[in-house]
């Protein structure tokens, strides 16, 4: 049984998660989260507090099934009472403002260069994240729709082959120590001590996520008119799926995240809700699970608008932060054994699929 500690950051959230990765699923104690699509669709919002503070297994396994159903039914979920001290993420919030407004040229010296390391920053208009594949379609797409945000892309610090593109420490005096105590304390750890609810051996995935191939993304959204916005195709990022396991993904109360119906095809709004981290299924989660996970597509679009003008609006800046958790670059994804009899997908390491993702969506 999975015997998780004291939960005091997003880790603790990503090792209950865990419990949902693979295919024997608890027998389901609510109604589907989207019983009738059209009208019900939600995110469900958990208290993780039930989870860390359960006094019996049964408690801890109804939280756990919150979790589960999230994941099987919406693919998001909205995650409350996670540990994470308030200060620490406004923290966090505050250095990525400062670094976003540095003078461009100082940004651009550290530009984001190769998909393996997938590391530095990203001028608005350089990604287009989309679920297309052809080099040239999303081409067309970028000059056409470009997203319309830029990024600070940081990975683990004590890689031996790829290294972070710090800022110099005048520039964004304490941005550094900040990012890196804000990826220490939201790893994945290596235990994992599943096996009895997956149905597999406890000691399955230690191996395959004790790397720490995380990403650390700080996201910038300069405000824009909303006429731009409102072009065909146009969002400030548009449509896609994440492409790891889980991402964490810390809002401020701007809002313009909108999340796919899986069952309409409709994009409904997951406004912020303070105190919240929203979590979400990403490829390699869904391709391990057999699709049993959903990841869903997701975007951000305009949110509520300020007037200047009796013809124009403009939206206002936006800022978030998301970290992509992922498998050990070598390991295999394949369809887990106890996931159905027939893959959907065929085998592919975590670095085959996110590099030639990344290397997509890039200029």
């Amino acid at each position: 049984m999975l015997a998780l500690k004291q939960a005091t950051s997003v880790a603790t959230a990503v090792r209950v998660s865990r419990l949902a990765l693979p295919c024997r699923i608890v027998r389901c104690t609510l109604a589907t989260l989207a019983e009738d699509p059209k009208s019900n669709f939600r995110i469900p919002l958990i208290d993780f507090s039930k989870f860390t503070e359960a006094k019996t297994v049964d408690e801890k396994r109804k939280t756990a099934q919150e979790i589960v159903d999230g994941f099987r039914e919406v693919g998001f979920i909205y995650l409350d009472k996670h540990g994470i001290p308030g200060w620490q993420v406004e923290n966090a919030f505050n250095k990525s403002a400062q670094f976003f407004s540095m003078p461009q040229e100082t940004k651009d010296k550290l530009a984001w260069e190769d998909p393996r390391s997938n590391r530095g920053y990203v001028c608005v208009g350089r990604e287009r994240v989309t679920q297309a594949h052809d080099a040239t379609e999303i081409a067309a797409l970028r000059a056409k729709a470009p997203d319309t945000k830029e990024s600070m892309e940081i990975g683990r610090d004590w890689d031996p082959t790829w290294r972070n593109m710090w800022p110099q420490e005048p520039d964004a005096r304490g941005f550094k120590q900040t990012m890196l105590d804000f990826f220490r304390a939201r790893q994945l750890r290596p235990e994992l001590e599943s096996g009895d609810m997956l149905n597999l051996d406890e000691s399955f995935f230690q191996d395959k996520i004790d790397g720490q191939w995380h990403n650390l993304r700080l996201l910038s959204y300069p405000p824009i008119r909303r006429s731009l916005l409102e072009k065909e195709g146009q969002a400030r990022a548009g449509a896609h799926s994440d492409y790891g396991t889980l991402t964490l993904l810390f809002q401020d109360s701007v809002g313009g995240l909108e999340v796919q119906n899986p069952h309409t095809k409709e994009f409904q709004a997951a406004p912020p809700i303070p105190g919240t981290i929203v979590i979400n299924a990403g490829d390699l989660l869904a391709r391990w699970s057999n699709d049993v996970l959903r990841s869903t597509l997701h975007r951000v679009v305009a949110p509520p608008a300020k007037k200047v003008s009796d013809t124009e609006t403009i939206t206002p800046a936006r800022q978030s932060i998301a970290f992509f958790c992922n498998p050990n670059f070598d390991a295999m994804i394949s369809c887990l054994p106890n996931c159905g009899k027939e893959a959907k997908y065929d085998p592919v390491t975590t670095e085959q699929y996110i590099v030639r993702r990344l290397a997509e969506t890039y200029a």
